[in-house]
């Protein structure tokens, strides 16, 4: 039997709302590309316990490392375009597209965006005995002395690497970068005085902040995070050029290109209904996260200004992977 292609599109315009209301009728996988315990771990465990409980499906967790996160997302990439194969994107993934030479997808285009779910602030600190109060005050010493001071990050790459080279590059700074691996070890470096700068995360650096072992100079993110509330934006500095300065780690999922909307639909409405319950935000403040909720269209716009953003930051600082 022959179908007209105008018939085959309302079929699957019927056949769409079908499915999304049968879904899911199976375990749902989330592809977290990171080692368990980290941020993007985390938010996929959290969420994916609560959509369990909403979906009466198991929602499994699978840790697919390597590549900064591009083998993970190759395996969504080829799975069936069904949502039983989910992707915990970050902006890691825009950093690897930007820096890999030879990357098998397009990132900005290749993927169907369902949502954010949770952001992470990146923290700028110094040692307590080093001379800045705020940014302001950094930005001086920085200007006044180029190269004389040196930064500690996670690691090369790394969304706090770009985010304080984004900010050197933004007013014409020179700082050396001192690459850790991981944040909490950039932390402890520059509580020890090794270094007298450090761009962490919240969850790494905010203890030592609460200890008096490390002064806040500001958070890179457009908002002051409800876990760290007293620590200024970036932004509010009122330094002209960081007016708009907005760079953090965010958490959302994506689907294999080609999943029916109806069924992208329902994920992302689903997973933010949990993310209003109280028990879910006191597990992300727990973690260090802050819930972020933004539909696929504020997605897609946050990662194509990033991939902007992390483009120039890494022709003018020259970042390549290790």
């Amino acid at each position: 039997m022959h179908y007209s292609l105008p018939l085959i599109a309302l079929l699957a315009l019927i056949v769409s709302p079908a499915q999304a209301q049968d879904y899911p009728a199976k375990p749902v996988r989330i592809i977290a590309t990171f080692a368990q315990g980290g941020g993007a771990d985390l938010t996929a465990r959290i969420l994916a316990d609560r959509l369990t409980d909403a979906w009466k499906q198991q929602v499994i967790v699978e840790n697919r490392l390597g590549g900064g996160g591009t083998i993970g997302a190759e395996v969504v990439l080829r799975a069936p375009a069904d949502g039983y194969t989910l992707l915990l994107a970050t902006n890691t993934h825009i950093i690897s597209h930007v820096v890999y030479p030879k990357v098998s997808y397009d990132f900005m285009k290749d993927f169907a965006p369902i949502g954010l779910v949770a952001s992470s602030p990146i923290l700028l600190a110094v040692h307590p005995g080093f001379k800045a109060n705020n940014l302001h005050e950094l930005t001086d010493l920085l200007r006044a002395s180029p190269g004389k001071y040196s930064y500690a990050s996670c690691n090369v790459a790394s969304p706090q690497h770009f985010a304080m080279e984004t900010y050197k590059h933004l007013l014409q700074l020179v700082a050396v970068h001192i690459p850790h691996r991981g944040c909490t070890p950039a932390a402890i470096d520059a509580v020890a005085g090794h270094l007298e700068i450090v761009a962490t995360s919240i969850p790494s650096g905010l203890p030592f902040v609460r200890q008096g072992k490390l002064r806040p100079i500001a958070v890179m993110s457009p908002k002051r995070s409800p876990s760290a509330p007293d620590i200024p934006t970036a932004r509010e500095s009122g330094i002209k050029e960081l007016a708009d300065f907005e760079l953090e780690v965010y958490y959302g999922f994506m689907a294999p290109p080609g999943t029916p909307q109806a069924i992208l639909t329902k994920i992302e409405r689903d997973a933010h209904a949990v993310l209003k319950s109280d028990d879910v935000a006191k597990k992300f403040a727990a973690a260090g996260l802050d819930v972020m909720q933004a539909g696929p269209v504020e997605m897609m716009r946050k990662i194509n200004a990033d991939h902007q953003k992390y483009a120039i930051a890494a022709r003018a600082a020259n970042i390549k992977p290790e």
